[in-house]
């Protein structure tokens, strides 16, 4: 094995084996378990929360696979409508093409050329984290399967009566021309104006102070064309007298009546409400209680219509508004139209005020345009009849929600759940499998042969709905469609219902929530029994990762590493403001001088692990990876260690007879019981609590105290064959079994040093299982092994042996030189362990002597350890020059008082605590606490050395 571990000389290659070999296929004879993943977007590739993502699920099924359960973990892709359509049609605009010039069956042809050329990136990139999803069984949700799945699901709940075709509010992209989820939309915050405009009242009403208007305050003067009344609050004195009285509307001559709603709230500007049921949410909903009429003002692209579209509240065409519109309005772009509107309201001596007014604007997520709430025909699923089982099904405790905190955000939602749209109008999706008479009668069925016979309708002309459905409606059925639903599949009898959906909490409801919702209705069965939420991954400061923060990592940068200059042009590109990306710029080579280095997989996937506390959002420090990077290092090095003491040694795997020292019963023992919490600790979905107990284990335990301790056995020329084959036994089988356990953690690493050492261990050769350390069993405590005896001994030869090294290290002995030591307050038992490990502790401490010092008898000037109650006594003549040693101390009290002064006197000057950043200021109070911890322990010791 190579002296040094390098990481990429060992993953592509190991994983490719992998794969190749079919290892990731489900194959163990015990119970199954199942894991799907999240389909990631096809356009996508992996970011931070991907990598959290799929290291917590590769851990799960690693440990379950190595357990011998049946495990699936099915992968796959999400189509992703608007983002692959965008991805597509700005290809085309480049040639100077649009989708309509190509129509839509050639369009879609180039999408699917697209997906084939371009669509695998995310997928090589679950290769490169080490994901042992079984690639022979990856679904993509515009598969011919998937497909059919999608088209079953809509047939049976329309003919159950949960699908319906309605005339709603949705959020409207008018970039895209179309409907798209709360999820898509993007709230931000601007800076905006408050437009308070007077509407007169009719029939010479006045207010109580003898006003003959209501001031409204609106942010969107411009819908005002769309006004069906105005509300005041029920309870609000000022206004109840004209409740029921009418407003003439200014610039339309139209009447619009006042009404009552507990929507208003009094204390809010003037406490009178302008209500736009076609045009707002919260107005659409008073809308509904009031019976208003819509009415649609703007066309697909937001421009005013000429002639307004105008309905009842139930959705049927009102007779009483022809929807006339003043004309100098018309085609008008809402944000033009608002500017003259303004000057109109203005000009007539009805513009009261403007003032500034902070907003929060949606916008798409992928246009980037405002979103418009309009008024449309779409397909909805009722959705309250399928809650009322989705939550059942959670209260009875079938699904579990890890934290179960989390359950409460989820009934919230789905007691208040409203009914979801689920059309799209684009052309790459699902589409929607209904068709349209002449007359406008709709017909559902799996495709158009079945609706004419099912509906007799011969040859008439029929056209298919242009629509396409949500990618959240094919995503629901996620955990199903993949097993060959509706077809009862083997596949779907084995693994489904599903054991855990590993997710953030963000989309609980947008996915999670359907998905139980459609598999409890479809199938009659939940989708998965346990729901793991995790936080979201933030920055080392705690930030959202955002282009516009410049804090995004990639994670396979932190794999792969990244130089300074390919950063800097990552973080900037596309940013359209220099002074953002010459900021970011700067942050970036402050935080990253040097680039990021190659860590490799298995010390990003560690610390995303000992990072995953239950349901807490997660501050990535890339300190820790560099330190896990470590970890890696000290195992690989511990691995040579045991391989140039074992490899064509006798290590007793044939039965010979062993003697075991108490060192090797102690770490045996330790061994049970890390393993017990390694186990319980995943069990229960506590990463963190596992990779700590892990962590303690092989770098506290086997490498920092086991190797050191052996060496007087294994190079004890006088020991016996006995002793020494009973210590390499050891030695390599404890580190076989921490291998198993930390593969799930570290699948390459453990893979490449297991593959070396498992014939020194005794790993059965020549079958499948034993190619393999992912097929190898799980490693399970034997309480028979844990051995109180040999804990208590190691531990106090370990406190004996810290004890030394401290007294060395403060007076500056060297750890080669030989020292006496005398006990003091010696038990029984203490002389005991001292006579059996004495070979170990002359060798390892450095003795030259040890004596118990009698009672009575006075000690000599000596530096002091504690072990138990038990003292530790160096004599101190002869080892230190003690002038020398007090004049180096004075020498750094000095330097260090300065920096105390020098600092605390800065951090004392208003001027400059007043002025300084924070993280400025942090860093000065950081340093000197330093500065004074460290001049603290200074004095101390000279205290000490003077008293000698």
């Amino acid at each position: 094995m190579d002296k040094t571990y390098q990481p990429h000389a060992i993953e592509t290659a190991l994983y490719q084996n992998w794969e190749a070999n079919n290892y990731f296929a489900p194959q163990g004879a015990g119970e199954p378990y199942t894991i799907m993943i999240p389909p990631p977007n096809v356009t996508g590739s992996l970011h931070m929360g991907h990598g959290f993502n799929n290291s917590i699920m590769d851990c799960l099924i690693r440990l379950r696979r190595m357990q011998g359960r049946n495990t699936l973990w099915q992968p796959g892709t999400d189509h992703a409508g608007i983002a692959t359509q965008m991805v597509v049609e700005r290809q085309l605009a480049a040639e100077g093409i649009g989708r309509h010039d190509l129509g839509r069956e050639k369009f879609l042809e180039k999408v699917w050329e697209w997906k084939e050329q371009s669509g695998g990136t995310i997928t090589r990139q679950i290769r490169r984290l080490g994901s042992s999803v079984d690639w022979s069984r990856e679904r993509f949700t515009m598969d011919d399967g998937l497909s059919e799945s999608v088209k079953e699901a809509f047939v049976r709940l329309h003919k159950d009566g949960l699908i319906y075709r309605g005339k709603r509010l949705v959020n409207w992209d008018t970039k895209f021309h179309t409907a798209i989820s709360d999820l898509e939309v993007e709230s931000h915050d601007e800076k905006g104006s408050l437009w308070n405009l007077r509407y007169p009242l009719a029939d010479g009403n006045k207010t109580a102070d003898g006003k003959n208007y209501l001031t409204v305050a609106t942010t969107r003067p411009e819908t005002m064309l769309g006004d069906s009344a105005v509300a005041v609050n029920p309870n609000d004195e000022r206004y109840q007298a004209l409740i029921g009285t009418f407003i003439d509307l200014p610039l339309l001559g139209r009447r619009i009546p006042i009404i009552a709603d507990d929507y208003c709230d009094p204390e809010f500007g003037t406490g009178c409400v302008k209500i736009t049921p076609a045009h707002d949410f919260n107005d659409y909903e008073v809308g509904k209680r009031h019976n208003l009429p819509l009415i649609n003002i703007f066309d697909k692209n937001a421009a005013v219509l000429a002639t307004a579209q105008v309905f009842h509240g139930d959705g049927s065409v009102n007779p009483d508004f022809d929807g006339s519109l003043p004309a100098e309005y018309a085609g008008l772009d809402r944000f033009e139209a608002r500017k003259q509107i303004v000057a109109a309201f203005d000009a007539a001596g009805l513009l009261e005020s403007i003032e500034p007014h902070a907003l929060k604007v949606p916008k798409g997520d992928r246009s980037g345009t405002i979103i418009e709430p309009w008024l449309t025909d779409q397909w909805y699923v009722s959705t309250k009849p399928l809650a009322e089982k989705a939550i059942a099904v959670v209260e009875s405790g079938e699904i579990q929600f890890v934290p179960k905190q989390y359950e409460n955000m989820y009934f919230s939602w789905m007691r208040d759940i409203q009914d979801w749209c689920i059309s799209r109008q684009l052309w790459w999706g699902h589409r929607i499998p209904a068709w349209y008479d002449e007359a406008g009668n709709v017909y559902v069925g799996r495709d158009e042969a079945e609706v004419r016979a099912e509906h007799n309708l011969g040859d008439i002309n029929l056209r298919q709905d242009e629509d396409v459905l949500d990618t959240w409606f094919s995503s629901g059925l996620w955990t199903f469609s993949t097993l060959g639903w509706p077809e009862q599949t083997d596949a779907l009898k084995t693994f489904h219902p599903t054991d855990v959906l590993v997710t953030g909490f963000d989309i609980i409801f947008f996915w999670v929530a359907r998905m139980i919702m459609l598999s409890t209705h479809l199938t009659g069965q939940i989708p998965f029994k346990t729901v793991y939420v995790h936080g979201l991954v933030r920055d080392g400061q705690g930030q959202k990762m955002s282009k516009s923060k410049g804090n995004v990592l990639d994670p396979l940068d932190i794999v792969d590493g990244i130089t300074l200059d390919e950063l800097l042009a990552k973080r900037t590109s596309g940013l359209m403001q220099p002074k953002l990306a010459e900021k970011i710029a700067k942050q970036t080579k402050a935080e990253f001088p040097d680039g990021i280095a190659a860590y490799g997989t298995d010390a990003l996937r560690f610390t995303n692990l000992a990072l995953a506390s239950t349901g807490r959002d997660i501050k990535f420090d890339m300190g820790r990876v560099e330190g896990y990077r470590n970890f890696c290092n000290k195992i690989w090095n511990a691995a040579n260690f045991v391989i140039e003491n074992t490899d064509g040694q006798d290590t007793g795997v044939n039965g010979e007879p062993v003697e075991l020292s108490s060192v090797d019963r102690w770490i045996i023992s330790a061994l049970q019981r890390t393993e017990a919490d390694v186990t319980r600790h995943l069990d229960a979905f506590r990463f963190d609590l596992a990779a700590h107990a892990l962590y303690e284990f092989i770098w506290d335990e086997y490498c920092a105290w086991y190797l050191e301790l052996v060496k007087p056995v294994l190079w004890d020329e006088n020991a016996s064959v006995e002793r020494q084959r009973g210590t390499r036994r050891t030695l390599v089988r404890v580190l076989e079994v921490a291998l198993r356990l930390a593969h799930p953690f570290m699948p390459f690493i453990t893979e490449e040093i297991w593959q070396r050492i498992k014939a020194q261990a005794g790993v059965s050769q020549g079958e499948k299982q034993g190619d393999t350390i992912m097929l190898q069993a799980w490693p399970v405590a034997n309480e028979s092994r844990i051995d109180a005896a040999a804990e208590g001994d190691i531990e106090w030869v370990k406190q004996l042996m810290l004890g030394l090294r401290q007294i060395r290290g403060e007076m500056k002995i060297s750890m080669a030189k030989r020292i006496d030591i005398i006990l003091q307050n010696a038990s029984a038992e203490d002389l005991r362990r001292l006579a059996d490990n004495a070979p170990l502790l002359n060798k390892l401490a450095k003795l030259e002597s040890v004596r118990v010092l009698e009672a009575g008898e006075d000690a000599p000037m000596s530096a002091t350890a504690l072990v138990g109650e038990m003292q530790v006594l160096v004599p101190m003549a002869g080892l230190i020059d003690k002038d020398a040693e007090l004049a180096r101390l004075d020498k750094e009290i000095g330097r260090l008082t300065g920096e105390v002064q020098r600092v605390g006197g800065k951090l004392a000057n208003e001027g400059f605590v007043a002025k300084a950043p924070a993280e400025v200021l942090d860093k000065e109070r950081a340093k000197l606490n330093e500065a004074e911890q460290a001049l603290s322990k200074m004095v101390e010791q000279r205290e000490k050395i003077a008293n000698l």
